[in-house]
């Protein structure tokens, strides 16, 4: 609630009307005449009232409700702004973040949640950067700091899908300010999480085999859920597979999807039937691969631009490897190339260029 330092004629002209009261009725209601009220609204911030009316208008305040507080706090803020001699600032502080702030701030990061679902990055980073450039951590209570690490770690989330891994502007700077702001909220599963998002930042930057032990690390850790130790399971995978380990990667995928299906996850079960293919690929088996790649086809989520960019990028990889379908995959990679250039997401852009340049120069006869 709003304190009073030092009440004039502005502040308790503001109480008034936040009270919804005449100027007979506030009077009575203070115990003052009607011609000391009429004086103090008459002058505003240019009349001080007695030390006696300063400790009245201090109980008047105090005794008020919630919603009475938010009115005096509006109206106070108004006429501020009609009298420019006034300096409110000086004798009034408003707590900042208020309550009904943190409501609005939640409200937009469920918001955020929904854009960057859908790829909608630049209405998702309007969401989060109206909070984020608010507020210092110093300024915050343990709620508000909560709000920060949350809104500080879907940035991170942002810029990974966008590409911008490492640098100032980059996921990793955002998700190790996340950590740090959990690690001071003392809150050891969602520092567990950033560990986690990190170590994905470790894979993107083509650190394979520092981040397969991050995941492995990870996969074994006790602060994780039992889905976040899955998802770190397949990651070892992932990673394992990329750096050319593909039989062993196989292997530890279908660790990771047996824990998806006792978990009834079937979003995760899908992706990890996306990775496995890939690893079934690398490994030349590839009518395991295009199985696979079906079976992720016909389950996976594909509401989201990021994802059917995945399963497409997928599918395409595979199909290249087949001399026989070639053609078929340059066309899928195409159509995942395009809606990956429509919502930004410049990572899976450069992923599908690097397949194409390498089917293409293995396709290219030899010269003599």
């Amino acid at each position: 609630m709003a304190t009073v330092h030092e009440w004039t004629g502005l502040e308790a002209l503001a109480l008034r009307k936040a009270l919804r009261l005449s100027v007979r009725a506030f009077a009575e209601k203070l115990g003052v005449s009607v011609n000391t009220v009429s004086n103090w609204e008459r002058f505003l911030a240019k009349r001080r009232p007695n030390t006696e009316s300063q400790a009245i208008l201090d109980t008047a305040l105090t005794q008020a409700n919630a919603a009475t507080h938010v009115r005096f706090e509006t109206e106070l803020a108004k006429l501020a702004e009609g009298d420019t001699s006034s300096e409110v600032a000086g004798r009034v502080t408003i707590p900042r973040p208020r309550a009904w702030d943190y409501e609005t701030w939640a409200d937009d990061l469920e918001r955020a949640v929904v854009a960057l679902s859908r790829q909608n990055f630049p209405f998702a980073e309007s969401l989060l950067h109206r909070w984020t450039s608010r507020y210092k951590a110093s300024e915050l209570d343990e709620r508000g700091l909560s709000l920060l690490a949350r809104s500080t770690a879907m940035q991170g989330d942002l810029r990974r899908d966008q590409g911008a891994v490492v640098g100032p502007l980059s996921a990793q700077r955002s998700y190790a300010n996340a950590r740090s702001l959990y690690t001071q909220l003392e809150i050891p599963r969602r520092v567990a999480q950033l560990d986690l998002s990190l170590a994905v930042v470790t894979e993107m930057v083509g650190e394979l085999e520092t981040a397969a032990r991050q995941y492995e690390d990870l996969a074994a850790d006790d602060r994780l859920s039992p889905r976040d130790r899955a998802r770190a399971r397949l990651w070892v995978g992932t990673a394992l597979s990329k750096d050319g380990n593909h039989d062993y990667a196989v292997n530890v995928m279908e660790t990771a999807v047996h824990a998806f299906e006792e978990l009834s996850e079937q979003e995760d079960w899908s992706v990890a039937q996306q990775k496995l293919a890939l690893a079934h690929r690398g490994s030349g088996n590839l009518d395991a691969a295009l199985r696979l790649i079906d079976l992720a086809r016909s389950t996976g989520v594909t509401e989201s631009p990021m994802q059917r960019v995945r399963l497409d990028t997928a599918y395409g990889h595979i199909l290249l490897s087949d001399p026989a379908t070639l053609d078929d995959g340059l066309h899928v990679l195409d159509d995942a190339a395009r809606e990956a250039a429509q919502y930004g997401l410049s990572h899976q852009l450069r992923s599908i260029t690097d397949i194409r340049r390498t089917a293409e120069g293995a396709a290219r006869p030899t010269r003599r």
